[in-house]
């Protein structure tokens, strides 16, 4: 047998010699070799890997207890930090719970009240604080805070008199006194026209518009302890807003307080 003899093209290509294969019928397809009609030997493959899973999210931090917020509320209303000296003008919102009370501010008026009032305000201290002592026709006096430790910060922090250049008259704002030079947080808005009191070094710093807010303020537990039978400041100062909630559950409050509006132009009185 020739192996150098050329054998039949198969796909363009040359064989090499083997002995040679019956030819195939005219009318049969041409049959692959037995190397060409097996499958090859699939390649040795490792297991695909698992889909990527989701990130896990990072846990939340765990919400600050009451207690840490209540000390942090303290710091944050530290008297040391009570150091701004007021614009001559600035407009205060108190948002009560039976409407916003919009107080015009002039530090001309009563520059020492002017800055405490402005100071309190800035630093947040009429947060959820009670109306406390109304009594219709008179006034409504509030600046006791609902929390007992901040009230031990504050009751010494005394700020000196400022001479009466206003009358205690119909929406006009003063601060509470115990005597001279005695004023700290406590401020009243007069109801009615209370121009004896001016004599008394009661200095008006301010202004309230809405008087019909003002009126519908709760009056009816009165004149406070131990002369009537609204609240005893002394308990408010040493049990705050757990007292007040639980025995004068219809008091108002002022839920908040912000500044709106300053200038520093000094104006006359309106």
């Amino acid at each position: 047998m020739d192996c150098l003899r050329p054998h039949t093209l198969l796909f363009g290509l040359a064989m090499a010699c083997s002995p040679p294969a019956p030819p195939a019928s005219p009318d049969s397809p041409v049959r692959a070799s037995a190397e060409q009609q097996a499958p090859a030997a699939a390649e040795p493959s490792a297991p695909a890997p698992p889909p990527p899973s989701e990130p896990t999210p990072a846990a939340a931090p765990p919400e600050p207890s009451a207690e840490a917020l209540a000390e942090a509320k303290r710091q944050q209303l530290d008297p040391a930090r009570a150091t701004r000296t007021a614009p001559e003008r600035y407009t205060v919102v108190l948002e009560t719970t039976q409407g916003d009370l919009h107080v015009d501010v002039r530090r001309s008026w009563a520059p020492l009240g002017a800055d405490r009032f402005y100071n309190l305000v800035k630093l947040g201290f009429y947060e959820d604080v009670a109306f406390f002592r109304v009594i219709a026709g008179f006034m409504a006096q509030t600046g006791l805070h609902g929390d007992p430790a901040v009230n031990t910060l504050w009751r010494t922090q005394r700020i000196e008199d400022d001479p009466v250049a206003q009358s205690n008259l119909p929406g006009m704002v003063s601060f509470a006194m115990s005597g001279k030079n005695s004023r700290t947080t406590q401020i009243f808005i007069n109801i009615g026209n209370n121009a004896n009191l001016d004599g008394m070094g009661f200095a008006p710093f301010g202004r309230a518009r809405e008087l019909d807010v003002l009126a519908k303020l709760h009056s009816g537990y009165g004149e406070g302890a131990p002369g009537g039978a609204g609240p005893a400041q002394g308990r408010i100062q040493r049990e705050g807003n757990a007292y007040l909630k639980a025995e004068f559950p219809r008091l108002d409050y002022i839920k908040r307080a912000l500044i709106v509006d300053e200038k520093s132009k000094a104006l006359g009185a309106r």
